[in-house]
């Protein structure tokens, strides 16, 4: 798998953290939540970069009810793509849970994630990510099926955010898309003064 890279600059008079993150989530699952997916903190001056490749993974986390601002912590995941071993179960043994019987899905280019009748309510939350991070979660709920068809786009913001904080859609702070052309696997994204952004191709 390809390795894409963001080179951050913050030239803001703020201290903040740097977020990568997806906004769009493509389920016909309602309640799909994205989360913080790689934060980077970040004082005025700084530089960084934020790296990862598009490695699949399953997760799940006992995180309570799913709510905005509640960190999603990874129990345990499981690497998938999407033709093979891109259907898992969640299911509740010795008071913890688990992922077993992960096999391909008839449905290939999606991933689905089905939680059996021994899944507690508002207990557990099941989801999916990439480079070994959770980028989407849902409430997991006894005898359901959930499916998700990833997207690869990738979006920044800057704030006071934790590495798997689910974001409320509508409260996210100057978000803005990021667009890898062909070909070119690294972007630069300033944040300006005004705290407006500057997004520029970067030397592959």
């Amino acid at each position: 798998m390809a390795t894409f890279t963001i080179n951050f600059v913050n030239n803001s008079n703020s201290s903040g953290d740097f977020c990568v993150f997806q906004q769009i989530h493509n389920s016909p699952n309602p309640d799909v939540f994205p989360l913080a997916w790689r934060v980077e903190f970040a004082q005025p001056g700084t530089r960084l970069a934020i790296s990862w490749n598009t490695d699949l993974y399953f997760f799940w986390a006992k995180t309570g009810e799913l709510l905005p601002g509640v960190v999603f912590n990874p129990g345990a995941n499981a690497p998938t793509d999407l033709t093979r071993g891109n259907q898992i179960t969640l299911t509740k043994r010795d008071r913890d849970y688990q992922f077993i019987d992960q096999q391909d899905s008839y449905q290939q280019g999606s991933l689905r994630i089905m939680s059996d009748a021994s899944t507690a309510i508002r207990n557990a939350s099941i989801g999916y990510g990439m480079s070994g991070v959770p980028q989407f979660a849902v409430q997991a709920q006894p005898n359901m099926t959930f499916q998700f068809t990833p997207r690869f786009e990738f979006w920044v913001t800057f704030g006071n955010l934790t590495q798997g904080q689910v974001l409320d859609p509508d409260q996210i702070n100057n978000p803005v898309k990021i667009d890898f052309p062909h070909g070119i696997f690294s972007m630069n994204a300033t944040l300006n003064a005004n705290n407006t952004w500057t997004i520029t191709q970067g030397l592959d």
